[in-house]
Order: C-alpha cells, then sequence, then structure tokens
C-alpha cells in the first residue's frame, strides 16, 4: 500500500504520495502549514478515486469535469500529470516520464494508492 510521506521543508510543509515500491507518484506544493498540508493530503485521497482522465497531449482532447487528472507534455518534452480538485486547484503533481504510458500508469498508481494510503511525518 502506498503512504503519504509529510515533511518540513525551507518554506513550508509539503507531501509526496510513494507507491508500495518506495517511488514517489505525485508531490505537493509547499504549504504554509502542518494543517493545511494535510487537508490537501485528504483532498488527494477523497478526489483521485473519482478523478477522471483528461489527456492534453493529443488534438482534440475530450474536456473532462473536476476533478481530474490532466496528462499534458512539459517544455522538456515529457510527459506529466496534474490532480485538480473539484474546485479546480491543483492539488498533486507528477514528476516527467518519459512515455505517455508511463505517465498514465502513474495516473493509475496514485488513482490506487492514495485513497486508503497511510500518512506518515518526517
Amino acid at each position: 500500500m502506498g503512504k503519504f510521506v509529510v515533511k518540513n521543508t525551507a518554506t513550508g510543509v509539503k507531501f509526496d504520495l510513494k507507491a508500495t515500491n518506495g517511488q514517489v507518484i505525485a508531490t505537493s506544493e509547499v504549504y504554509s502549514s502542518l494543517a493545511a498540508c494535510k487537508n490537501g493530503v485528504e483532498s488527494v485521497k477523497t478526489n483521485a478515486a473519482v478523478a477522471g482522465v483528461e489527456n492534453q497531449t493529443v488534438e482534440g482532447y475530450e474536456t473532462v469535469k473536476n476533478p481530474k487528472f490532466e496528462v499534458y507534455t512539459d517544455k522538456a518534452g515529457e510527459f506529466r500529470f496534474r490532480l485538480t480538485a473539484k474546485n479546480g486547484q491543483t492539488i498533486a503533481v507528477s514528476e516527467g516520464y518519459t512515455t505517455l504510458d508511463n505517465c498514465l500508469n502513474g495516473v493509475e498508481s496514485v488513482k490506487k494508492n492514495a485513497p486508503e494510503a497511510d500518512v506518515v511525518e518526517e
């Protein structure tokens, strides 16, 4: 089972969602407080399971209502996703993937791991 690892940074608090194998599959923004970060974790848990996938890498892609995973290509040509909540706010982002399939596997991993993941503070 995956886990959310909450940790302090130089400017606040953030979380990483790690898969069972320890790989980071999603990361949060930096929050100003631990409480705000934990709210972000709960938002990912709630939204990930029901979020659709909007593949913005294909021409004329179909727009999906929030919550959703937006799959896109970054400036370096890598595939990434961001999870947006019902209100449209980005609540988690991925690292870059070299292939679309790997990126979509990352989305599926978040959908599978996030809802039941434990929260661990470092």
